[in-house]
């Protein structure tokens, strides 16, 4: 079976459709863009419920971070999905996501579809999404026993910094090497 072609846009076209299916939906066209490790979800009051945030005191995106992200993704072929998580300061908080399981999310998922980008655009509802700046709440943000979601298909911005350092994101040995190598140069007092 063939796969569809698709001619993926520049990032400034892309974002441009963004801020349009925005504007259409009546929500802020300016986005704020978040990543992994941006986000903070908590326990809500049941069990089965959590609260999604979201962070950009503790650990900020870089500049050229969105640029990166789009670029890696777009070398896949798999979906790429702009996100709106909700509203903060009159932005929308956003996410790229990108993975071929995201090519089950349609329109009854509130997922506008691009298959000639192969992208697709979830602008959601017009909720407020809090911004955390309390250290505590973010490292006590939850990051396991709950349900998948859709932005759990985000780039963290620890890849973003691999890919800045060594043109590539490490594989999960080299990653562990790198760990190692800087914990023994501290306990022997050398500079990283």
């Amino acid at each position: 079976m063939s796969k569809p072609t698709f001619v993926r846009p520049s990032l400034s076209a892309a974002l441009s459709a963004w801020r349009e299916c925005l504007t259409q939906s009546g929500l802020p066209p300016e986005p704020l863009w978040i990543f992994a490790e941006n986000l903070i979800i908590e326990a809500g009051a049941t069990p089965d419920n959590f609260r999604t945030g979201f962070q950009t005191k503790f650990t900020p995106p870089d500049d050229d971070a969105l640029d990166i992200a789009y670029e890696i993704f777009s070398e896949t072929d798999a979906r790429i999905v702009f996100y709106r998580l909700g509203t903060a300061g009159k932005k929308s908080v956003c996410i790229l996501l990108c993975d071929p399981w995201l090519e089950k999310r349609d329109a009854e998922d509130g997922f506008i579809l691009r298959h000639d980008w192969n992208i697709s655009f979830r602008p959601g509802h017009a909720d407020g999404i809090e911004e955390v700046t309390d250290l505590t709440r973010w490292v006590r943000r939850i990051k396991r026993g709950r349900d998948f979601q859709d932005f759990d298909f985000g780039m963290a911005l620890a890849t973003i910094d691999e890919i800045k350092l060594h043109g590539r994101s490490l594989m999960p040995y080299e990653r562990m090497a790198e760990r190692m190598i800087g914990n023994l140069r501290r306990k022997l007092g050398q500079p990283e």
